[in-house]
């Protein structure tokens, strides 16, 4: 199939997560992703996890599909080719400090109808992480155990990655905008905003604002329905779901306390046909659902719940989802196996949208440092092998 962004053309020019993330994301649907690098790596062109030679698994994993050229960035001459590629591709997308030539002013003097996409920590443009945006966000501290009064930060860097998603629809909306109207966009997108509206979105800030409440620690949980961890009789842990009305009759069928919770229902004179009433008293209840679980090993428990429909998931290290869960395998339609130059070949997925039932674009590797240098140089902006042959000698670029 035709991929869904042939024809969009974008330089990156970012580090980290959240940018070079958005830039993964449209190169997985078929944009031209140019990526340009300092010579010799960036700042988190090393960053963990590594392999024993000391090649980065962090960031071949976040630039696969996408074509790499190195420069050395403090050369004016350098500064002119990027200038000249970023106005051929007609969008740019940076978490770099936008001045002086990468400003959406002076690259836009190039091409009019640029569109230009800056990341940056908070929205005044001072430097904010994931981590630093999580810990003022609120969740850090109802993350954690019942009773614990340590912040807990979530190891997963939700708010770069949702940054990355919705650098990747501003472009594509900003796209559509230049497609229809011929207009070009200076956008910029603060790692902060991400998560202030994420937060507001879910219901946090009216919570505290309307209601006058304070979210309280509630352990694994599931806040206003049901849901909470079990353990199975070989030790195996599990999460179990019963929100929707079927989620909750098919749990109490497969664990067999549809008549216990019936009984509980009228001994509290309550309506768990309402989840606010389930996560109420959700003690009460998973005392009652929990025996049959303690009782069955998982593979009993799995064969229960899937015949009853049952909502739920097992716990597994990232070594069992690679060793055993068919969905993280060449099995599954998202994954190939890749070889990556310097590291090996491993599962590696594409993009998760299927269009039709089937995934637009191949999963591919991500490039060498500089691999795709002297075809840019070539076939982007027509210099000659002796012109580039000049600035490799200059030490302007770099090849892999």
């Amino acid at each position: 199939m035709i991929p869904p962004l042939e024809g969009l053309s974008v330089v990156e020019g970012t580090a980290f997560v959240a940018a070079p993330s958005g830039g993964m994301t449209l190169g997985q649907l078929g944009a031209d992703v140019i990526r340009f690098d300092q010579i010799g790596g960036g700042i988190d062109y090393g960053r963990w996890p590594l392999t024993e030679d000391g090649e980065s698994i962090y960031w071949a994993g976040l630039n696969k599909g996408k074509r790499s050229i190195a420069v050395d960035m403090r050369s004016d001459r350098a500064k002119e080719i990027l200038t000249a590629l970023i106005a051929d591709a007609g969008t740019f997308l940076t978490n770099f400090p936008a001045k002086g030539w990468m400003s959406h002013d002076v690259l836009s003097q190039h091409r009019d109808d640029l569109i230009s996409l800056n990341i940056t920590g908070n929205r005044d443009g001072s430097t904010a992480l994931d981590y630093t945006v999580n810990s003022a966000i609120g969740y850090p501290l109802v993350t954690g155990p019942v009773g614990s009064s340590d912040p807990v930060n979530h190891v997963l860097p939700a708010w770069d990655l949702i940054c990355g998603q919705t650098a990747a629809i501003g472009i594509l909306a900003a796209d559509r905008r230049r497609i229809l109207h011929g207009e070009g966009a200076h956008m910029s997108l603060a790692l902060s905003d991400v998560a202030l509206v994420a937060v507001s979105a879910l219901g946090h800030v009216a919570e505290a604002q309307i209601n006058g409440t304070e979210r309280q620690r509630f352990g694994n949980d599931l806040y206003g329905a049901y849901g909470t961890t079990f353990t199975c009789a070989d030790g195996t842990s599990i999460y179990a779901v019963g929100i929707s009305p079927k989620q909750w009759s098919g749990l109490l069928e497969a664990t067999d306390a549809t008549i216990a919770i019936a009984s509980l229902e009228a001994d509290l004179g309550s309506n768990f046909g309402d989840e606010g009433e389930r996560f109420l008293h959700r003690e009460a209840v998973t005392a009652r659902i929990a025996p049959w679980i303690a009782e069955h090993t998982i593979d009993q428990v799995a064969q229960r719940f899937d015949t009853h429909g049952v909502c739920w998931g097992r716990y597994q290290t990232f070594t069992e989802l690679v060793e055993s869960d068919p969905r993280c395998s060449t099995e599954s339609e998202l994954f190939r196996d890749v070889e990556q130059p310097g590291i090996g070949t491993y599962l590696t997925p594409g993009s998760p949208v299927a269009f039709g039932g089937m995934l637009p674009v191949e999963p591919t590797c991500a490039p060498r440092l500089g691999e795709h240098t002297e075809q840019i140089l070539s076939e982007t902006l027509g210099l000659s092998a002796v012109e580039i042959g000049f600035l490799h000698d200059d030490g302007v670029v770099a090849s892999a």
